[in-house]
């Protein structure tokens, strides 16, 4: 038996997922993950190390493990100590942040490059689209240049922290894309196509 059908085998009996929430400083990481967990979201603090929470969705058999670690440069570089086994990735972008744009795409891209987030399932979060301001999706979407991603399957959602809009339809999304090549596909080896998707406003 090798190695990759005992690890699967491990992780059907457990049906976890590990996912991490990424993305610059101030774009809502810590207040979407305080939201899902019906948290007040009136105050938060940056982000200077890591939160983890776990947490099940609504009538969803599966354990996620959320790591939400802090975007601030400085911190950026450490990123990568917590990229082991992590299933999806979900990248949360300040949607009224139009300065700091191509920085996130430049940050986003670089992460699809790490080996050990090869195949990792990628959730983009539109968020503060109840700012006045906010970009529209398609302009995300085109400054973080998604449809040059084919490494990975992804999807967009705008979002809101504040009033939940679509975050727990993103989060189920990304659920169902790992559960799908996590639990659903018998044959070891099988290699999944990473396909763009459409944008949810």
């Amino acid at each position: 038996m090798g190695l990759y059908t005992i690890i699967r085998k491990n992780r059907m009996k457990s049906k976890e997922m590990r996912i991490l929430f990424l993305g610059l400083d101030n774009a809502g990481k810590t207040t979407i993950l305080k939201y899902i967990s019906h948290e007040d979201t009136s105050k938060t603090s940056p982000t200077l190390g890591f939160n983890i929470k776990t947490l099940s969705l609504p009538d969803s058999p599966y354990t996620l493990n959320i790591w939400d670690v802090g975007g601030q440069r400085t911190l950026r570089p450490y990123w990568r100590n917590y990229f082991e086994q992590t299933d999806a990735i979900v990248w949360v972008v300040d949607s009224a942040d139009r300065m700091r744009l191509n920085d996130c795409k430049e940050e986003l891209h670089a992460l699809l490059t790490e080996d050990r987030l090869a195949g990792a399932s990628l959730l983009v979060l539109a968020n503060k689209q109840d700012l006045p301001g906010a970009l529209g999706m398609s302009d995300i979407e085109l400054g973080l240049s998604l449809n040059t991603i084919t490494t990975h399957n992804w999807k967009i959602f705008a979002s809101s922290a504040m009033t939940g809009a679509h975050v727990f339809s993103g989060l189920q999304w990304v659920v169902n894309d790992v559960a799908a090549r996590l639990y659903y596909y018998s044959s070891v080896g099988h290699a999944d196509v990473p396909q763009s998707t459409a944008i949810v406003a």
